[in-house]
């Protein structure tokens, strides 16, 4: 009876690891005969996991979804992964989860053997979560984008953009990206014909989800880095574009992944850059301690004038 119980447990660990077994992988896999897997699927459906069977020569089994939560088989490492997302989520900016991981790491932690409570605990005692006051995304907002993303059906949305303007969007989504403390949706948007990147906290989803569509591939390819460009430079109220005396692989470690940097010529390069004020521009080319021509700076000049005269008036007061 034990050596059944055991093989029922490392049968359902593999339907678990992998989407399709095919009976006699599953048979070589636990060293038994296909007869004797069939009957221990049927075992486990008895105990409540949805085990779906297709026959034939390209048939097999995979683990479906249930109408009730059976137990899950975790490895160390997946237990430890599962704790310390929860207590990170027991934090986290999605509105309503709070609580609710709460009282899912309780359970967690209460079956968990005592070399893997001591590691769990090791993570919260040398861990400082620093609470933040960005907005909360709402837990339905986004199991309806991930829902709209897995079956590849077109997001209809109410928007409201970074300047407070109001618009209806027809994407198709590609991929959800969490970026400090915001949820970004990165989409082929239909009606501007480009990718776009939308704020999560600002979207209102429309029901029901459009039709379904062939993913796109994003052009390249880094869905952490295209948002990080689009999100910071849609935050800038100041742009501007300077030559700076020094090669593009110089600047490119100072600078943000918003600014886009292009040579131009031996030693030197040109970036778009900004910042919400020509102020804070002015300092921030400072700090990049590389020499710098205007280009197009509407109104940044005066600025650089009266910085200048602050740090040399600095450099050597008057007596």
């Amino acid at each position: 009876m034990l050596e059944t119980s055991a093989r029922l447990l490392r049968l359902l660990s593999l339907l678990q690891a992998r989407r399709d077994w095919t009976g006699p992988d599953l048979a070589a896999r636990l060293q038994v005969s296909t007869r004797t897997i069939r009957t221990d699927v049927e075992r486990l459906r008895v105990l409540g996991y949805p085990v779906h069977a297709t026959p034939g020569a390209a048939g097999g089994y995979r683990l479906g979804a249930g109408a009730a939560l059976p137990p899950l088989l975790l490895d160390d490492d997946e237990a430890v992964a599962v704790a310390v997302g929860l207590r990170t989520a027991a934090g986290g900016t999605v509105a309503g989860l709070e609580e609710t991981s709460v009282r899912a790491l309780a359970k967690l932690e209460q079956v968990l053997p005592s070399r893997l409570r001591h590691r769990v605990n090791a993570m919260q005692t040398a861990t400082v979560s620093v609470p933040g006051t960005g907005p909360t995304v709402d837990t339905e907002v986004l199991t309806a984008i991930a829902t709209a993303i897995r079956a590849s059906e077109r997001l209809r949305f109410d928007y409201s953009s970074h300047g407070g303007a109001d618009s209806r969007r027809d994407v198709e989504p590609h991929r959800l990206v969490s970026w400090g403390r915001h949820w970004y949706l990165v989409a082929w948007d239909n009606d501007r014909g480009d990718w776009r990147t939308f704020r999560v906290d600002r979207m209102s989803p429309r029901t029901p989800t459009g039709p379904r569509f062939t993913p796109r591939s994003l052009p390249d390819g880094d869905v952490a880095t295209f948002v990080q460009r689009g999100a910071g430079a849609a935050t800038w109220r100041y742009r501007a574009r300077v030559l700076l005396h020094a090669t593009a692989d110089e600047v490119r470690d100072r600078l943000p992944p918003a600014v886009t940097v292009e040579p131009a010529g031996e030693g030197r390069c040109i970036a778009e850059v900004g910042s919400d004020t020509p102020q804070m521009l002015a300092l921030y080319l400072g700090l990049l301690d590389v020499d710098f021509t205007l280009l197009d700076a509407p109104g940044l000049a005066p600025h650089l004038d009266r910085l200048a005269t602050r740090f040399h008036q600095a450099a050597h007061p008057t007596p």
